[in-house]
């Protein structure tokens, strides 16, 4: 059985420290204002390899100023503080951004418009004075958002801007502002929350995330609604499907307590089944707002679904979660070529648990709904001769495919089939029953060989390492099936700041954990990073003997890990020996059934 679990949104924190700040005395708001000017404003080189991001606005500002208002422009100041000043002034939520424009001339001020495009750059930038009147900005760039608050990360290359300043007034002033916001990371993330919109995996059994930006505030609720009808990121559309295509909002949505009221109108004919479909999707994507339950109106009255009440929560819709993964789905691994769990270390049921086929890397099947284990896959190597063995889980495994390399075998929750990339480039598809299928994978042939290949647990997205001259890059795709036709599409760097990838695992559907080289240390060390690129964070190297070799993710389950030849679990912010107390476990190649 799966439960249902709740999310926190993200932000929720951020938020409430913000309101906390802007609540205080306003000498308070200037002596951190004054501080974060001069961290913020004072750097003054920028490493050419630096990332860097572009961000848009993607939501209308609350009313209500959030967080710390940013200083008006200081009499005398020089061409760079008031272009340092103008980015600081980009990060306030008040309306039409009235301080941002006072560091603009009285003409551009009046035609500037805040709402085009945010570019959001790191905070080690510098602002260069090249000649009379002239501002040159450099930054490590991050990424972009778009309006519709979808995320692109940056590739890395330097982000610079010219600004051009007036003294006419008395004062110097920006003349020729672009449109949109360019701010900080830290004061992106402090004033865009990430929240989810959820689509539908083509078999309607799961709900897909599609990470959003969305400014703070009240409007989330009807800014996420109005994204959900206006459709999935371009990276994704091919792959999802979406229920809520040709609804149109009646009214704003109405939060009240934890309950959202959404009214909606359909056209005629509009189905059963698409009513329910999309219900999940709100309730879903509604939920990491924080908001419990969802009342749907159709033209002002109850959808009168059977079986669906007319207040509806996610646990109206547990069996959709896209995080599914059965309790009986153990962690497995390999020792000597034999198949073992990690609950006991025991060996696996039947022959891949004697050692008999010498696998170097396996995979397994797992129904979300019965947990039982059913189709299973492993690689064995002879020479320069590499096999596809595939069969029952605890039976015979047979040949199904040879070549001079695999990758190790993936498997995802909403279907019985085994994926791995043939010698590095042809992706194949095995179904349960059935035989190896070529899957079309038109980006991959231009990038290179890959070396490891994850699909995500509700099976619409790929993880993908490619070898590089600069060593392993990751990449992420979309799976997209039409019948029996299935390909991987618009493969794309999701963290082109990362070198040297070694693996790749799916934390959940929308995170995902990285072994990659840390070029401060000249090491291996764990990642994770947003599905989109965003949130690239360092995870503890606490308790483990070496570098780690190879992981294993999977939701609600403990990272795993491989290194110096043995086993590692992620618990409580520091690495552990599978059993507790107890000596650590040699093997290697960990996975978890999906």
């Amino acid at each position: 059985m799966t439960a249902a679990r709740r999310r926190t949104p993200r932000g929720a924190p951020v938020r409430r420290a913000a309101l906390l700040l802007a609540a205080r005395l306003p000498v308070a708001r200037l002596l951190v204002a004054l501080l974060l000017g001069g961290l913020l404003g004072g750097c003054s080189a920028v490493p050419a390899s630096s990332p860097a991001v572009q961000i848009t606005q993607v939501a209308e500002a609350p009313d209500a100023p959030v967080g710390i208002e940013p200083l008006p422009p200081e009499s005398g100041a020089t061409p760079e503080e008031v272009v340092r000043g103008f980015i600081d002034a980009c990060a306030s939520t008040a309306r039409n951004h009235p301080v941002a424009r006072q560091f603009l001339s009285e003409e551009a001020a009046s035609s500037w418009s805040d709402s085009d495009v945010v570019t959001v750059i790191g905070t080690a930038y510098s602002t260069r004075q090249t000649a009379s009147g002239t501002v040159e900005l450099s930054a490590p760039l991050v990424g972009t958002v778009d309006q519709r608050g979808v995320f692109t990360v940056g590739d890395g290359t330097l982000f610079t801007r010219t600004f051009t300043l007036s003294d006419e007034s008395g004062e110097w002033r920006v003349i020729d502002p672009q449109d949109g916001l360019l701010m900080l990371q830290p004061d992106f993330a402090r004033t865009y929350d990430a929240v989810n919109a959820y689509f539908l995996d083509p078999t309607g059994s799961r709900v897909v995330p599609d990470p959003r930006y969305l400014v703070s505030g009240e409007a989330q609720p009807n800014a996420l609604v109005e994204r959900l009808i206006a459709g999935p990121s371009t990276a994704i559309s091919a792959g999802v499907v979406n229920d809520l295509a040709k609804a149109q909002l009646r009214s704003t949505v109405n939060v009240s307590g934890t309950t959202a009221r959404v009214d909606l109108t359909f056209p005629d004919g509009t189905t059963d089944a698409v009513l329910t479909g999309l219900s999940a999707q709100l309730v879903w994507s509604l939920d990491g707002l924080g908001v419990q339950s969802v009342e749907l109106l159709r033209d002002g009255q109850p959808l009168g679904l059977a079986d669906v009440p007319a207040v509806q929560s996610v646990d109206d819709w547990a069996g959709l979660d896209p995080d599914a993964s059965p309790v009986s789905a153990v962690g497995h691994y390999l020792v000597d070529g034999a198949l073992h769990r990690i609950s006991d270390g025991g060996p696996a049921p039947g022959p891949a648990g004697t050692g008999v086929y010498g696998l170097s890397s396996a995979a397994v099947s797992a129904d979300d709904r019965s947990g039982s284990l059913g189709l299973m896959a492993g690689v064995s190597v002879s020479g320069p001769t590499a096999s596809l063995l595939a069969g029952p889980y605890g039976g015979e495994l047979a040949p199904v495919l040879t070549g001079s390399s695999f990758t190790a075998p993936t498997t995802s929750g909403p279907r019985a089939e085994v994926w791995t990339v043939l010698d590095g480039v042809q992706v194949v598809r095995l179904p349960a029953g059935g035989a190896p299928q070529t899957v079309n994978a038109p980006t991959l042939a231009g990038l290179g060989r890959a070396s490891t290949f994850q699909l995500s647990p509700d099976g619409v997205r790929a993880a993908v390492v490619i070898d590089t001259p600069q060593g392993g890059q990751l990449y992420v795709g979309t799976v997209v099936r039409a019948e029996d036709n299935v390909s991987v599409r618009d493969l794309r760097s999701v963290a082109p700041s990362v070198r040297q990838v070694v693996d790749v695992g799916w934390r959940n559907s929308g995170v995902l954990m990285v072994l990659a080289g840390d070029p401060g240390e000249q090491r291996t060390v764990p990642y994770t990073v947003g599905v989109d690129g965003w949130a690239l964070t360092t995870v503890t190297m606490a308790g483990l003997p070496g570098q780690p070799t190879s992981l294993a993710a999977a939701p609600s389950r403990q990272p795993l890990v491989a290194a110096d030849g043995t086993l590692w679990l992620l618990s409580g912010g520091m690495w552990v020996t599978l059993l507790r107390g107890e000596q650590p476990v040699a093997g290697s190649a960990p996975f978890y059934p999906l």
